[in-house]
């Protein structure tokens, strides 16, 4: 099978189901963003030693497949109803924070991106999540978006900003603080 098909060539691309819309089309962004953010907490993944966040970050990523799915799935699809995200996962990653979260030390200053290489690549990470939740709330100003899309990217974000400071603490390494 080869990888190209040379149906985008003419600057179209095609939602599951088939229909051709222009690859600068918002919904494309959307689902760009959402591969971004995948392929960054993939780099951090690599750089991760711990077992535990290590498996929650692969759970994290099929997810954000699924999250890609319902972003490509037209609500006229006759299979809509089945791309739908629900609202398991972010519950899920409320309940992954909460406990990541018990091990840290309390914030007192404003921290700034960084500390050890997965640390840091999950403040990236963070950052793109923040843009592709953004990038959906526009959407949805334009069509219909299932609102769970916006919960599970703004639980995300969160999450993936405990998860640095959880790599970074496992790490020994210190997280650099704001000075104003």
């Amino acid at each position: 099978m080869k990888i190209y098909t040379k149906f985008g060539d003419s600057g179209e691309t095609a939602l599951y189901g088939g229909t051709r819309v222009p690859k600068d089309a918002l919904q494309i962004e959307a689902l760009g963003t959402v591969d971004e953010l995948n392929a960054y907490i993939g780099y951090a993944q690599t750089l991760i030693d711990d077992e535990d966040i290590s498996a929650l970050v692969i759970r994290i990523q099929n997810h954000l497949f699924s999250v890609g799915a319902d972003l490509a799935t037209p609500e006229t699809h006759t299979q809509s109803a089945e791309m739908r995200i629900t609202s398991d996962f972010t519950s899920e990653m409320e309940s992954a924070i909460d406990t990541l979260s018990d091990e840290l030390p309390p914030l007192t200053n404003f921290i700034l991106p960084g500390g050890c290489t997965a640390g840091s690549i999950l403040h990236v990470a963070r950052a793109v999540c923040r843009r592709s939740e953004r990038c959906v709330v526009r959407l949805s100003h334009e069509t219909e978006v299932n609102l769970e899309i916006i919960r599970c990217l703004n639980r995300l974000s969160d999450l993936l900003f405990v998860l640095a400071r959880v790599v970074n603490h496992r790490a020994q390494t210190e997280e650099p603080i704001w000075e104003s």
